[in-house]
């Protein structure tokens, strides 16, 4: 029944999406067997208890959308301002009757008591609809984000929404040479200057981008979909000057790689996954180390559990290319990225897996061994966290895209 639901869900994003890639003459064929492969991944239901054990302990539930004008189905992460309030994005509600009856989505934010507010409601055109990328949180309080749809030319946006909810679009992706269908969020250089990926357009298999205070945007890279990697769904970090992320897609395996790309557009694939024991499908961003090491998970591989495709991995790719697995998943993996402590450790999410297949908050140490934080039962405590998380003092908060009263999703804080 839930895995139904998910589904739908999961259809309804691609059906919005796959308009922009056929505008863009997207090979169809690639993308119906990437998004199948993902589809594989994420519906398992096998459960292996190798894990280390650790019970349900400290899960609190912030806010529970409701799933009319307060938004429903957040699949991005938090962002914190210094007073403790959460702001984020919904995939959906808002003005009902919009985006097929179920709305294009909202900007929210929770304070620390749990009381929401939504700040804007997408309406799909002009101003964007189906945000699936979290916020960034500049220091007078502006948000900026990026919608997967929507705008004026139907294939997306970059939006900045002000402390007091007026939202400006900043560029509207055509889904042509300068992209389409960003997934991911932004990050912001000293200069005002933004910095993304979209997984569609270019020649259709996405691009990173600079897009200026002044609203004028830049292609620093387009990907092929060959070696060079294609369908990059996370975000970027910066070091050194250059950006680095990942792609879904392509690769020597197409199975996905871990670029750099430098200020000037040259690319450079630091590894490309095999689509075994290494990995499959990095849907998240990366973090690094004060060495310029990258950290991230991908969505399948490390083994031979979930059917045979492997349920996903923790990974380290250095500088010069070399990858370890420093996990791999016995059961539902990761759709979101890590963050990690002073320690060293690890924390995310996996989408599936635990004893009811409805999620896991994960601990991952240097060692590799991991704790489950928290195992999401489907019901007022959540499911299916697809976002990673944030640190706020002592506690870790995410989102979930169903759970709740209302399965509409909610706003959790889990304490390690």
């Amino acid at each position: 029944m839930k895995s139904a639901k998910k589904s739908t869900a999961i259809a309804s994003q691609e059906s919005s999406a796959d308009f922009c890639w056929e505008r863009d003459a997207l090979d169809s064929a690639t993308q119906k067997m990437y998004r199948a492969l993902a589809m594989a991944f994420l519906s398992v239901f096998f459960f292996i208890a190798t894990q280390s054990a650790a019970m349900p302990q400290s899960e609190s539930v912030l806010y529970t959308f409701t799933g009319t004008t307060t938004g429903f189905h957040p699949v991005a992460g938090l962002v914190p301002d210094e007073q403790g309030n959460l702001y984020g994005t919904t995939y959906q509600g808002g003005n009902v009757g919009d985006c097929g009856g179920l709305g294009c989505g909202t900007v929210f934010k929770v304070t620390p008591g749990g009381a929401e507010t939504v700040l804007h409601t997408f309406t799909g055109a002009p101003d964007g609809a189906t945000p699936t990328a979290g916020l960034i949180l500049d220091k007078e309080g502006n948000l900026y984000g990026t919608t997967q749809d929507g705008g004026a030319s139907c294939c997306g946006t970059v939006f900045q929404v002000t402390p007091t909810g007026k939202e400006t679009i900043l560029h509207s992706f055509t889904g042509g040479a300068d992209g389409g269908a960003p997934y991911a969020g932004l990050i912001r250089d000293g200069a005002g200057n933004l910095y993304g990926t979209t997984q569609a357009g270019g020649a259709s298999y996405g691009t990173v981008f600079e897009l200026t205070p002044r609203g004028t945007l830049k292609v620093l890279y387009t990907f092929t979909g060959g070696a060079d990697g294609g369908v990059p769904l996370g975000g970027l970090v910066p070091w050194n000057g250059n950006f680095y992320g990942t792609t879904a897609d392509g690769g020597a395996s197409r199975a996905g790689t871990v670029f750099e790309v430098t200020r000037k557009g040259t690319e450079t694939v630091l590894h490309s996954f095999s689509g075994g024991s290494d990995g499959v499908s990095p849907f998240a961003g990366l973090i690094r180390d004060k060495e310029g090491n990258l950290y991230g998970t991908t969505l399948g591989g490390g083994g031979s559990g979930c059917g045979g495709s492997g349920c996903g991995t923790v990974f380290e790719v250095t500088q010069s290319g070399a990858e370890t697995v420093l996990y791999s998943f016995t059961d539902g993996g990761p759709v979101a990225g890590l963050v990690r402590d002073t320690q060293g450790n690890f924390y995310g999410t996996t989408e599936r897996g635990g004893s009811s297949f409805d999620g896991t908050v994960f601990k991952l140490s240097p060692s590799g061994v991991q704790t489950l934080l928290h195992i999401f039962t489907g019901g007022s405590d959540g499911q299916y966290p697809e976002s990673g998380l944030v640190r706020v003092g002592k506690a870790l908060y995410g989102t979930t895209f169903y759970g709740g009263p209302t399965d509409g999703g909610t706003v959790f804080s889990v304490i390690p």
